[in-house]
């Protein structure tokens, strides 16, 4: 598929090359396809081409399975099925033109199975011209696993986890903050909840405004948290477990020119004193379940939402937390993030850190988040509600004896 994309120097090339190594090697699907751009001579426009055929694909590949299965009765090779795919999702989902999306797409597919490809998309695209048929079930229509749906209905109600997998669907709207970074709307209204509250009506560093204050960002990378929270004046550290990905952070913050002390640490078990900072921010590792969008192929990832795995997620959050608690100045504030929309990661985690420590006072989120928790102190966003990521967040004032 390689030798096939460079030789064509076409954009479905290049997107049946990145979508073979997502589907079949495990690739990542920025990663890859951020390589496969980067030694690419494609011009803006297929760049961006290339990238929503690879994402479009990625996110519904049950979806496009469905149509031309419909059209196949034997087994196919599995870079056959690649093409069919993207051939599928140009039809159904990509607003290519019939003619366009089964022409050029049969054009990069190996010869040997050029008029399989052709005779099978050209059923496809006939069928979604004459009205396609009722999907077989919701998952298939949203194109995710049903263990994936299932627990968003349970921890959203059905409405609310329907919408959330419909908005994940679609191609993430680029926000570019003042300063040129590129992030998500979710992200930066974590950012706006950190730095809210005013910390002046207790004895701290900060004098009742982010200036001057010292902040933590115990799981930073790749550095778009705190190079905002930076921007706010504070004196931020910026913290994380693997040096690699500290790296991530270092030349995000060169780029903006963001002042930040890189620390390399166990967000469990780090080097600072205790209450050293004013507020601490703790953007944990999560199941992701709010960010489907963005990281397409996280849907189809064997054995990432389970009950297991996302147990042993709020396991460890709930330690950095523990952890984090003590790093925070008396009358200082804590504030717990996740890209996720399970309750075990977001409400259970409220309610067990709460339990170990009871001084912990909530710290109203506010609109436009959505009440959540056992009392609504935290605060939920939906995929659908600002068209971004699926975030929560929960804030707490740090009171004496902690």
């Amino acid at each position: 598929m390689a030798r096939v994309s460079l030789l064509m120097g076409d954009a479905r090339g290049l997107a049946i090359e990145v979508l073979g190594r997502i589907e079949h090697d495990g690739a990542y699907a920025n990663l890859a396809l951020r390589a496969a751009l980067d030694r690419s001579d494609l011009e803006r426009r297929d760049r961006a081409f290339v990238t929503d055929m690879v994402y479009g694909t990625t996110r519904m590949r049950r979806a496009c399975d469905h149509l031309v299965d419909r059209f196949l009765h034997d087994e196919i090779q599995p870079e056959v099925r690649t093409v069919l795919r993207l051939g599928a999702w140009q039809l159904a989902f990509g607003g290519v033109p019939a003619h366009a999306a089964v022409s050029a797409t049969v054009a990069v597919a190996p010869r040997r199975v050029r008029g399989l490809c052709n005779a099978v998309l050209r059923r496809v695209a006939d069928e979604q011209r004459a009205g396609a048929p009722p999907w077989p079930s919701p998952a298939v229509a949203l194109s995710c696993p049903e263990k994936v749906l299932d627990r968003l209905v349970t921890d959203l109600g059905e409405a609310d986890a329907m919408a959330a997998m419909e908005s994940m669907n679609r191609p993430a709207p680029a926000v570019v903050r003042d300063d040129g970074y590129y992030q998500d709307r979710a992200s930066q209204l974590v950012v706006e909840a950190v730095l809210a509250p005013d910390l002046g009506d207790r004895e701290a560093s900060g004098a009742g405004t982010p200036v001057g204050e010292r902040i933590l960002d115990l799981c930073a990378a790749p550095g778009g948290k705190a190079t905002a929270l930076a921007a706010s004046g504070g004196r931020v550290v910026a913290c994380d477990l693997r040096e690699r990905r500290l790296g991530l952070v270092a030349d995000n913050a060169r780029r903006l020119e963001r002042d930040l002390l890189l620390v390399a640490a166990d967000g469990r078990a780090t080097p600072f004193r205790s209450g050293s900072f004013d507020r601490v921010l703790v953007d944990a590792p999560c199941s992701g379940l709010g960010v489907l969008r963005r990281r397409a192929d996280a849907r189809w990832q064997e054995g990432r939402f389970t009950d297991v795995a996302i147990s042993e997620l709020a396991d460890l959050q709930v330690e950095l937390l523990n952890g984090a608690v003590d790093l925070v100045a008396s009358g200082g504030l804590l504030a717990y993030s996740v890209c996720t929309l399970t309750a075990a990661e977001t409400s259970g985690v409220d309610r067990r850190i709460r339990a170990a420590h009871p001084t912990l006072v909530p710290e109203p989120v506010g609109e436009p988040w959505r009440p959540h928790g056992d009392d609504g102190g935290g605060g939920l966003l939906m995929p659908q509600d600002l068209d971004s990521e699926g975030m929560a967040v929960f804030m707490y004032r740090v009171g004496s004896g902690q």
